[in-house]
């Protein structure tokens, strides 16, 4: 059957044209051979009434006959009447149930999603529009209404009402995970694309799902997390600062508020005796700052003692050995060139011999939590007296080596390193009751310039210039060894 109104072929059993969507009224055609029945039988009867008044009365025999005869029209009548009243219920039915078929079709999702398509298609997005707000009245809980109506707003560049729709999933609350994923992705992208992200932030920030938050960490600028809950402690602590995702923390220990030109936090902050409120912000690689968080310390912590160094100051003419009583939990540092010593001097491993010369030592205990003592300071002056200068004695040691043939040659060079090797003077050291020597360190340059210092100590006799090596014997005294 084709449709009448555009010609389209209609599928069997199909009352509503799927091209133009025109309802099919169906009426049944009579017989011809059933309307020629009738109409011969409409003619005999009106013949019969026009012949009443000219014929003789008939017999009783045909007047019987034509009794029956006209019972039996009528019962035909009757029976013409009941299928014609049977016809027009049956078309009726077809027409209310074709109706109700047509109208629940055209109000159905799908319907209306094809015919917005239809409009989008065409360019027509309000008409599109339309027929997907009229599709979410009665279907609420269909996702697929609200994106292709904020597609549609988007291709209008109506970011602002595509964001206005997209929101309504995310609020709605009865939506699954996926579509809330979308929905999220489709705003922070449509943020993004407007380089607008703040508001990507604030979204984030206001999404009860750490699943989606995570997924879009990077545009969030979360405050500062610090490894240490604020409070008093009885060490020193090492404080971490940490963010998000990548970006910068700006930091103060003072309690004042921080900004984009104070210290970046590049390290953990020790934070030793004292109170410290530490203030913080982040800001991460798209410029949007967190809020600033702010902790305050309170570090209580007992100093130890000073060390206690044996040797008094003063002037010495023979050379001394100066030692350090140790304190348990405690690691003891020194200076020589009036700096202040810290955890990055020189470590105290054993006495020291006492240089040549007048010399300044600063010595601090530091404990295991980091604390420092209060600096103990000695200064020693050493005169050998009938001594030979130091540089006299660095050259006969070198002149000795030449000779045993150590060396190649007075500028270093020997046969088993590409580099050099020199001699520098150290200090002066006591060996035996009464024998002093110049202790003289060796250094290897490889070429670089840079000196690198050997395992070898040498010692040269500071009345007699006669070179040696430092050795030890079985108890481990220092004994010269000769060269």
């Amino acid at each position: 059957m084709k449709c009448p109104h555009c010609g389209n072929e209609l599928k069997e059993g199909h009352l509503i044209c799927e091209e133009c969507g025109e309802e099919i009224r169906i009426v049944p055609d009579f017989e011809p051979e059933i309307e020629n029945s009738i109409t011969e039988t409409l003619s005999e009867l009106v013949g019969l009434q026009e012949g009443e008044g000219t014929q003789e009365k008939p017999q009783a025999d045909e007047v019987a006959e034509e009794t029956d005869l006209q019972e039996i029209d009528e019962i035909a009548e009757d029976g013409r009447k009941i299928w014609v009243i049977a016809s027009l219920v049956i078309i009726f039915v077809i027409a209310l149930v074709s109706y109700g078929a047509y109208s629940y079709h055209i109000g159905t999702v799908e319907y209306q999603i094809n015919k917005a398509k239809e409009y989008a298609a065409e360019g027509l997005y309000n008409e599109a529009i339309t027929c997907l707000e009229t599709a979410y009245e009665s279907y609420p809980d269909v996702a697929l209404l609200l994106f292709l109506e904020a597609d549609y707003y988007y291709l209008q560049q109506d970011n602002t009402s595509a964001v206005q729709v997209l929101y309504r999933i995310i609020e709605g609350k009865k939506f699954s995970d996926e579509d809330l994923e979308e929905a999220y992705n489709k705003i922070i992208t449509i943020y993004a694309n407007q380089g607008l992200y703040g508001q990507i932030n604030e979204l984030l920030r206001n999404c009860p799902e750490d699943g989606i938050v995570n997924m879009f960490q990077s545009y969030l600028a979360m405050e500062p997390e610090f490894s240490y809950v604020e409070g008093s402690y009885a060490e020193v602590i090492p404080l971490k600062l940490s963010s998000n995702t990548a970006g910068t923390i700006y930091y103060t220990m003072d309690g004042s508020k921080p900004t984009k030109h104070s210290d970046i936090y590049t390290a953990p902050l020790f934070l030793e005796t004292g109170e410290y409120t530490i203030s913080a912000f982040f800001v991460n690689d798209y410029g949007i700052e967190s809020e600033i968080v702010s902790k305050t310390y309170l570090i209580n912590l007992s100093a130890p003692n000073a060390p206690e160094v044996e040797l008094y100051s003063g002037e010495y003419s023979e050379p001394k050995m100066i030692a350090v009583d140790k304190v348990e939990g405690c690691r003891i540092f020194y200076t020589t060139d009036e700096s202040e010593p810290t955890a990055d001097s020189v470590p105290y491993t054993g006495p020291i011999p006492m240089p040549l010369g007048k010399t300044l030592f600063k010595f601090v205990n530091i404990s295991e939590e980091g604390v420092s003592s209060e600096v103990t300071t000695r200064t020693y002056t050493l005169t050998l007296r009938g001594a030979i200068p130091t540089d006299e004695a660095v050259s006969n040691l070198v002149n000795r080596l030449v000779e045993n043939g150590y060396l190649e040659d007075a500028e270093g060079h020997n046969k088993r390193q590409s580099g050099t090797l020199s001699y520098q003077f150290s200090s002066v050291l006591r060996i035996g009751q009464a024998d002093d020597y110049y202790t003289i360190y060796e250094y290897y340059d490889d070429g670089t310039g840079m000196l690198s210092r050997t395992d070898k100590v040498f010692l040269v006799q500071v009345h007699t210039g006669v070179p040696a090596q430092l050795g030890y014997d079985e108890q481990g005294r220092f004994v010269a060894v000769s060269i």
